[in-house]
């Protein structure tokens, strides 16, 4: 009798700083022919429903470039993450977790993930979970200038804290994944961010 596939699920947003449950292995690495972006209304986490924040989400290239008029970062298809490789004992009970997690317009799909090793790329999971966000769902919003999301993300608030604070956690998180991660867009929105942080704190100053 053959052993059960590893329930692996790949991270691409806040599971990279918060991981589920149960991890009995990790290891970074990267989605081809996707973008991350702050496309996804936070009713729940970070933002509420009269004023809604941004939530990372993973989305089909080819599916963004029909919503990306004001991306300012439209070549990009990489998605840097971690693949976590779960505990099968509690793989029912991590599952709902975050089936719930996750419930705000997500939807489960099985990806390979790389990583590259002596400059070739080369897959380390098969078919590994992810939730991936798709344009019709209610949450999705496209996308957006860059100044208009910053200006966004540093004003909204929700139960589970600040929408920038999300960001911020982000963005220090996929910069330490590996020496070849990045994500152009995401640390970009980032300074424009920290700009408001700081010109707050220059006018409270004044």
């Amino acid at each position: 009798m053959g052993s059960k596939t590893p329930y692996v699920v790949f991270g691409y947003g806040s599971l990279i700083f918060k991981p589920p449950p149960h991890v009995i292995s990790e290891v970074p690495g990267f989605l081809k022919g996707y973008v991350r972006r702050f496309a996804q209304k936070s009713h729940d986490h970070r933002g509420t429903p009269e004023n809604p924040g941004r939530v990372v989400t993973l989305i089909h290239k080819e599916d963004w470039e029909h919503f990306s008029g004001s991306d300012a970062f439209p070549d990009e298809d990489v998605v840097w993450g971690i693949a976590y490789t779960i505990n099968p004992l509690y793989e029912s009970e991590v599952r709902d977790y975050l089936d719930y997690r996750e419930k705000d317009g997500y939807t489960l799909e099985t990806l390979n993930v790389y990583t590259i090793e002596d400059g070739v790329e080369k897959v380390i999971v098969h078919d590994a979970y992810c939730y991936v966000g798709h344009p019709d769902n209610p949450s999705f919003v496209g996308s957006e200038p860059l100044e208009a999301l910053a200006d966004r993300i540093w004003r909204s608030v929700g139960p589970s804290g600040r929408n920038k604070d999300y960001l911020y956690q982000l963005a220090e998180s996929v910069r330490k994944l590996a020496p070849a991660s990045f994500d152009s867009h995401l640390f970009a929105l980032e300074d424009r961010v920290r700009e408001l942080d700081d010109k707050c704190a220059n006018e409270t100053q004044e």
